[in-house]
């Protein structure tokens, strides 16, 4: 077997000592290690002997290349995930096709009577937010679930007494002839996991806590041998679960959380998507050592962008390994509204696109029962694109980094000789936001204002931090509609891009207009009509024949608006982008690329949020593209254009609001997770660039509130915790008065400023 190994640093042979000078070792290991990261394969290789080994420079990256002597066999290429790191995937291999969606083929995993895996349907499932304690209650919440059409339902098992009350929830539901699966969920219990196997149909271990220690991000040092010690620990500790397991037929989940690794793995690996496979997989290897196989794996992070990296690299680690576990894909702590279903809809829509996940959880700060339509539309938009396997024609992917971001920034605007105005607003460098606009819009200059959320001094608008960068108009004004057009001036003079289609600009033509214009308006050089300086706005399919694309090369693009018809079942437009922009980038085209939807008149706004952020969001959390451009009749324009702002901050690129970490509450909760964030919310929406964390308990460490600057938890019952970062601060403040506590810190830290006052 031929096979190369790519890494930025030479390996060291975990199985075997390896003899440079002859090129010889054991005819057959089975794995890998590069200096942090043990690496396996399917199945044992035979080897025998290699003929040469070298290292190769490529543009991108330097490879070391191991050949065997023998021919006729096929080449197992990896590279490190990202650049530097030790983890190491195989090039262009998280799922089963970069080109159009297939569903990743998995083993099926039997949760009770609900068969988990990929020749069965998606999966939907959600959390009791009741005292486990309570019977009576978390039985009815349970029924209300079922009834809902959830699959699976996840309940909280924190000690002994929960562990008991397992027992009559159980036998409760089965005497009312529920018979949907239970979940136990478990954080630092061991004992009560082997307990309440005996009733439950499944059991999710977090691997940051089960067998380690709560993480004090203290920075540990380790030999060899002491890690080895601390991995015969976790055997020690999690086997018994795995052998209870076996002997009942329960299912289990490794569910591992970006914001609760353990300080050993975040000393090896880090704070990072790398390390939260590694911890994911040390459970794992235990499973296989023992011949248990009936498990699934879940990557969770409150960053959308994080939780994609994590999912990504634990399916391309699986790829080396031959592994087939399914996948429980969610993003934790999402929030509430149109926040939470927004972030929940780039981490899951993503992956779905890809053909991966096999069940699903949103996680929103509501009633868990409101967790399942959002479940199902992710479902069906999943569902489409696999039955459908939506893509488009093949095509070579080397730009797009999988396993770590990195922005393509497109050109913005600058000021070119002769301009008339200024063009360099027209576009906002940490992501543009775009709205359509109608001639009735037109008819009243200050409501058009205010709902582009321009400031208004005297009836003249100014941008502010959350204003509309540009607007496509529908049609142009009539020439002598003197106010529209005074209204359009007034725009451009703060910088703000007005755009028109050719047709329009032509037969009506309003000064320092940029004019939207088609490859074939390009090719036939009907744009040569307009004057020489005019900008011009380029719209795109992405699966046009490159030789269509190919005039691009030759003009002075200001962006390009990428679209394809909402009515498109074949064609899919996240492969179609990704398409374009490697076209783009193969030929040193950097204009700046806008994602253009249009939805058909009468979509639920529901829809229309997950669509957006499962089609937008899965390019931008690639660092493709440069923003959004939402058009959907009868939909409020205030809805379209905040639904526009929060994918760019769900896609962690501009700011414009406070950004919350609210977990979805739970049988922990030592609060009303939903008052309390509504209060919260209300007096401090206003602090763009500011994250709080608002966490029912601190089950799962500090670590939650990673991407947090400040934190408001649970510490008892009636008192609060307040941290700044990962640091607990001051503790337990009376629930009256850690409102107003959280809002003082935020000054003492200098990060508050008052709320705007009323126009």
């Amino acid at each position: 077997m031929n096979f190369q190994c790519a890494c930025q640093n030479y390996f060291r042979c975990s199985y075997f000592n390896l003899d440079m000078a002859t090129g010889t070792f054991p005819a057959s290991f089975s794995g890998l290690k590069s200096r942090d990261y043990q690496l396996g394969f399917a199945a044992n290789v035979d080897i025998g002997k290699f003929s040469y080994t070298r290292r190769v420079i490529s543009p991108r990256m330097k490879f070391v290349v191991i050949k065997n002597s023998n021919q006729g066999s096929d080449i197992a290429e990896l590279q490190p995930a990202s650049s530097g790191g030790p983890l190491l995937v195989p090039r262009q291999k998280y799922c089963d096709s970069l080109n159009k969606t297939v569903r990743r083929k998995t083993r099926t995993v039997m949760v009770g009577n609900v068969a988990i895996g990929s020749d069965h349907p998606l999966r939907i499932q959600t959390m009791t937010t009741t005292d486990t304690k309570d019977v009576a209650a978390t039985v009815a919440q349970v029924m209300g679930i079922a009834d809902s059409g959830a699959d699976i339902v996840r309940i909280t098992v924190q000690g002994k007494k929960e562990a008991d009350a397992c027992f009559e929830i159980k036998n409760s539901l089965v005497q009312k002839n529920y018979n949907i699966p239970l979940v136990a969920d478990i954080h630092f219990a061991p004992s009560v996991a082997l307990r309440v196997a005996e009733c439950f149909e499944k059991i999710r271990v977090n691997p940051g806590n089960f067998a380690d220690r709560r993480a004090q991000f203290e920075k540990l040092e380790y030999t060899e041998e002491d890690y080895q010690k601390e991995l015969e620990h976790i055997e020690a500790v999690f086997a018994p679960l795995v052998e209870k397991c076996k002997q009942y037929g329960r299912a289990m989940r490794i569910g591992t959380n970006h914001g609760s690794l353990s300080d050993r793995i975040m000393s090896y690996y880090g704070d990072s998507p790398r390390g939260m496979v590694e911890s994911a997989f040390e459970f794992a290897r235990v499973c296989r050592r023992l011949d248990y196989h009936n498990f699934v794996f879940s990557m969770k992070a409150s960053n959308p962008v994080v939780m994609v990296q994590a999912y990504r690299l634990l399916v391309a680690e699986m790829y080396v390994q031959g592994w087939d576990y399914p996948l429980h894909l969610g993003v934790t702590e999402a929030g509430e509204g149109e926040d939470g279903r927004m972030k929940s809809a780039i981490g899951i829509g993503t992956l779905l696109q890809d053909g991966l996940g096999d069940t699903i959880r949103v996680s929103l700060t509501e009633p868990p029962e409101e967790e399942i339509d959002p479940c199902r539309r992710l479902a069906n938009l999943g569902k489409r694109a696999a039955e459908f396997q939506q893509g488009v024609t093949p095509f070579e992917e080397k730009h797009r980094h999988y396993f770590d971001f990195q922005r393509r920034s497109g050109q913005l605007p600058i000021q070119k000789e002769g301009d008339e105005v200024d063009y360099r607003g027209v576009l906002h460098r940490d992501g543009s936001v775009l709205m359509s606009v109608s001639l009735d819009q037109l008819k009243t200059p200050e409501l058009l204002y205010k709902s582009l959320a321009a400031k208004l001094v005297v009836g003249m608008p100014f941008k502010d931090l959350a204003t509309v960068d540009s607007i496509l108009l529908t049609e142009l004004p009539p020439v002598d509609d003197i106010d529209a057009r005074l209204a359009l001036k007034r725009l451009i003079d703060i910088s703000m891009g007005v755009i028109a289609r050719l047709s329009e600009q032509l037969t009506k033509p309003l000064p320092n207009a940029i004019v939207l214009v088609n490859l074939k308006e390009l090719s036939t050089g009907a744009y040569k009509l307009l004057p020489e300086i005019t900008r011009l706005a380029v719209s795109v399919r992405g699966d046009e024949p490159y030789e269509e694309l190919e005039i691009l090369k030759d003009i002075d693009v200001t962006m390009i608006l990428h679209g394809l018809p909402y009515s498109e079942v074949k064609i899919s437009r996240l492969h179609a982008a990704r398409r374009l922009f490697e076209y783009l980038a193969d030929h040193a085209l950097n204009f700046p690329v806008i994602h253009h939807i249009q939805f058909p008149t009468g979509m639920h706004r529901d829809d229309l949020v997950i669509f957006a952020g499962a089609n937008a969001g899965a390019l931008l959390v690639d660092g493709l593209g440069d923003g959004i451009l939402l058009e959907a009749l009868g939909h409020d324009f205030d809805f379209l254009r905040n639904t526009s702002f929060n994918l760019l901050q769900g896609c962690r690129m501009r700011n414009t609001k406070t950004e919350y970490v609210s977990c979805p509450s739970c049988g922990r909760t030592l609060f009303d997770l939903q008052d309390i964030s509504a209060k919260i919310r209300e007096k401090t929406s206003h602090l763009p660039g500011v994250s709080i964390a608002i966490m029912g308990c601190i089950v799962n460490g500090p670590g939650e509130m990673a991407d947090a600057d400040f934190g408001y938890v649970g510490g008892a019952p009636g008192k609060i915790d307040l941290y700044v970062g990962k640091t607990v601060v001051k503790r337990g403040i009376a629930m009256e008065h850690a409102t107003d506590a959280l809002i003082q810190l935020i000054k003492d830290n200098g990060r508050w400023v008052d709320p705007p006052a009323e126009e």
